[in-house]
């Protein structure tokens, strides 16, 4: 009988383990924007300094503060509206944990105030409607901080 107990459980494991062996895992990361910036086809979050908020490659969604909360939308809040985001400046983002970049919103945004322009940045994608747009993707004037 204890034999017959230790077979029964030596055959489910063995085709509990081939189970596993059959499962896969399909991470999809979103696609970046093509107002992000270029050469970081695998990070999950930008921090647009100007408006003083995140987004989330991963989900296509800006996160911001909005009453006392972290809201996740796929606009910005509407004072901001007619943010121009292929010419503001994004901050790639590699200091979080998680899934919550804001953690660290204090420091982001005394490091990257508003204005903020680090190294010129490039966009993946051009402006919609406007062929020239490649001339104007380096800003001058703005505190050119360093990283």
């Amino acid at each position: 009988m204890k034999a017959l107990k230790y077979t029964l459980i030596g055959i489910a494991l063995f085709f509990a383990g081939g189970m596993q062996a059959q499962i896969s895992v399909n991470l999809n990361v979103g696609t970046p924007p093509q107002w992000g910036p270029s050469g970081y086809s695998d990070v999950r979050y930008y921090y647009l300094p100007d408006v003083e908020a995140y987004y989330d490659v991963q989900s296509s969604n800006f996160i911001y503060y909005s009453g006392n909360n972290w809201v996740h939308r796929s606009h910005l809040p509407r004072q901001y509206r007619n943010y121009d985001l292929y010419n503001g400046y994004k901050v790639v983002i590699t200091d979080y944990r998680g899934n919550a970049p804001y953690t660290y919103y204090k420091q982001h945004k005394v490091k990257y105030a508003k204005g903020y322009r680090g190294k010129p940045q490039k966009n993946i994608g051009d402006r919609p409607n406007n062929g020239n747009y490649k001339s104007k993707g380096k800003s001058k004037g703005h505190g050119n901080k360093k990283h």
